[in-house]
């Protein structure tokens, strides 16, 4: 079972580093991260994705509570969340082909950021599935470059994970 926390840091040199450490050193697997700052520039939300029963999450939550720079862990339930992740893809696209890469494009919503002569970089938004869907369907063009961000994730509602417990909208 897949499970998404979130782990609010110290914005600090050093941090992401002891974290992955804490898994390495555990055996515990990370199956995504993506980290950024937060509306507070000295606080970073780091955004997991675990593999493991709910034993594996609990030992995973306990660990990174001891880490010092370590604020806040909460657990983001997929049900009540709205989660997405990012990818840029850089695809084969002569001339020929590529009205129909971009009407692929278009119905996935995604958006044409580069173009050159043999090659167009789109981008896309969404779950995994609807990524590897995209994926399926430009890779008979053939796929130079392929990169994704990991997941990102933020309850619905007015529930927030900020260092104080205050819910707002």
């Amino acid at each position: 079972m897949k499970t998404i926390l979130s782990v609010l840091v110290e914005n600090h040199p050093g941090v992401l580093s002891r974290v992955a450490g804490l898994f390495s050193r555990r055996g515990f697997n990370i199956d995504s991260l993506a980290v950024g700052t937060t509306e507070n520039p000295e606080i970073s939300r780091m955004t997991i994705v675990v593999e493991g029963d709910e034993y594996i999450v609990e030992q995973v939550k306990k660990q990174l509570n001891k880490l010092v720079d370590v604020i806040k862990v909460s657990k983001i339930s997929s049900d009540d969340s709205v989660s997405r992740e990012l990818v840029l893809i850089k695809v084969d696209a002569e001339p020929k082909n590529r009205s129909e890469i971009i009407q692929i494009a278009e119905i996935f919503r995604a958006n044409i950021v580069d173009v050159s002569r043999r090659s167009m970089i789109i981008e896309l938004t969404g779950d995994k599935d609807k990524i590897n869907a995209f994926e399926e369907l430009v890779r008979p063009f053939g796929i130079k470059e392929l990169v994704r961000t990991g997941l990102i994730a933020m309850n619905r509602g007015p529930k927030t994970i900020k260092v104080e417990e205050e819910e707002k909208d």
